[in-house]
């Protein structure tokens, strides 16, 4: 039987590395993953309406745009407002915030009859989507322990992929037997459903909760049900964790600008900025760029869904090996050899099997350290920055990947050949990679922390 004696400091983070991982906390991990799931349905749910959403409103590319776009500007917004408000007011309470905005504007969409008002609620829709995404980061790694916190940021975004590829599989079913408002009343019915589950099974962070002087018996209730044994007494719980200093007494945003923030929030935004550059630019032309290379409309599909596979293994395998070695550097290698693979796709996209390794290869490098790179800020900010450090990250690689979606397009029209682009396209993982190798420079020691043993 564990016990706290009364007025014993205990320090939240070490009870959380001292016990294995518990029933509690994977739940946690799994109605976070739910979330991104549906996140990343709704997210991509836009692009699987388009072809029929241009053919019953007689719509040209151009025209679409809006509709496209908007949904990008609305997650980039959203990212920049949740982060601050959730510092302020909860992990849980802004994620349920979030899912209850892009879940009843998706609703609402349903009802669109013009291009104007379709590409309003999209904009509505994604400042939910653009809030839910960093509470679900930054509320999974406030349960895991140190050693393992990695690989289960990682393991929990790979929802997002699932979702996004599930919700082309459902498109593809929904839209010929019911049209294309059939998927955005999908994704408006589940996010609801999913509200009440949210919020009687899912726990604010324990952290917070520690931060923000909450009842002892709340918090010692919750890390009862990690350690699974009654915990007596009456203690005094701390947090420890992060990079450097925190006040309570300034604002979020301006604590992860200023200080020993500074530095690794730029160099953080940067490495966001330009991973969602190369990640959204694939997602949005890849497709087009093999088709245009003389190969079948089922192998330009096979190969560009390498990209997905490759991404989603990255993340899971990137983030075990960021637990194990000097995350930094295993982020820095990932980001070298994603340009190679960048280079490898421009030099022998004519030859299918090097093509296809290539991009299996780019979505394990850059997707997979993207996502690692959402693990690593949240170990890199205090709790009481920490949402706001995870969001506006998200909200500057959100910049990114609306630069990298019209910059595809824009080199297609200069006519820039497959081996240009993706010759242009190795700078931006380059100066990734290079952004975390400064920071790593800069913060390796303020991040390692001894390992404590399970008991």
């Amino acid at each position: 039987m564990s016990s706290t004696d009364n007025n014993k400091s205990v320090d939240v983070q070490d009870f959380i590395d001292s016990r294995p991982v518990s029933r509690f906390q994977w739940m946690i991990l799994g109605l976070c993953f739910l979330v991104t799931a549906i996140d990343g349905l709704d997210t991509a749910a836009v692009g699987f309406i388009a072809p029929a959403l241009r053919d019953e409103w007689g719509l040209t590319s151009a025209q679409l745009n809006p509709v496209l776009g908007a949904s990008l500007l609305g997650l980039m917004l959203g990212a920049f407002i949740a982060g601050p408000l959730a510092d302020r007011f909860g992990r849980k309470t802004i994620l349920l915030v979030s899912v209850l905005f892009f879940g009843g504007w998706s609703l609402a969409a349903c009802a669109s009859q013009d291009v104007l008002s379709l590409t309003a609620m999209r904009f509505l829709t994604g400042l939910g989507l653009g809030g839910a995404m960093p509470q679900a980061i930054t509320l999974t790694s406030e349960y895991c322990p140190q050693r393992r916190r990695s690989l289960m940021v990682t393991t929990m975004f790979c929802g997002f992929t699932l979702g996004s590829a599930l919700g082309g599989v459902i498109a593809a079913q929904m839209v010929p037997l019911y049209g294309w408002r059939s998927v955005l009343l999908l994704g408006g019915v589940l996010p609801l459903l999913c509200l009440p589950i949210l919020y009687v099974f899912l726990p604010e962070s324990v952290r917070f909760l520690v931060q923000r002087a909450a009842p002892v018996k709340k918090i010692s209730a919750i890390l009862q049900r990690i350690s699974g044994q009654p915990l007596s007494g009456n203690p005094r719980y701390d947090i420890h964790d992060g990079v450097g200093e925190s006040n309570n007494l300034q604002s979020p945003v301006r604590q992860i600008l200023s200080g020993s923030h500074r530095t690794g929030t730029l160099l953080l935004w940067s490495s966001f900025f330009m991973s969602l550059l190369i990640i959204y630019m694939m997602t949005s032309w890849l497709p087009i760029l093999i088709k245009d290379t003389g190969l079948s409309l089922s192998q330009a599909a096979r190969v560009s869904a390498m990209f997905q596979v490759g991404g989603t293994l990255g993340a899971i395998l990137l983030g075990a090996a960021m637990d194990r070695f000097n995350p930094f550097r295993v982020l820095v290698c990932a980001y070298i050899t994603g340009a190679f693979c960048l280079m490898l796709i421009g030099l022998f996209h004519d030859q299918f099997t090097l093509l296809t390794i290539g991009v299996f290869g780019m979505g394990f490098c850059i997707s997979g350290s993207q996502v690692g790179a959402n693990a690593l800020a949240a170990s890199f900010y205090p709790t009481t920055m920490r949402s706001t450090g995870v969001s506006w990250a998200h909200g500057v690689g959100r910049i990114g990947s609306v630069i990298g979606t019209l910059g595809g397009g824009w080199m297609l029209g200069m006519g820039m050949g497959f081996n240009g682009i993706f010759t242009v396209l190795m700078l931006p993982a380059l100066l990734a990679g290079a952004a975390i190798f400064v920071m790593g420079l800069c913060y390796s020691r303020s991040l390692a922390q001894p390992s404590i043993a399970v008991h």
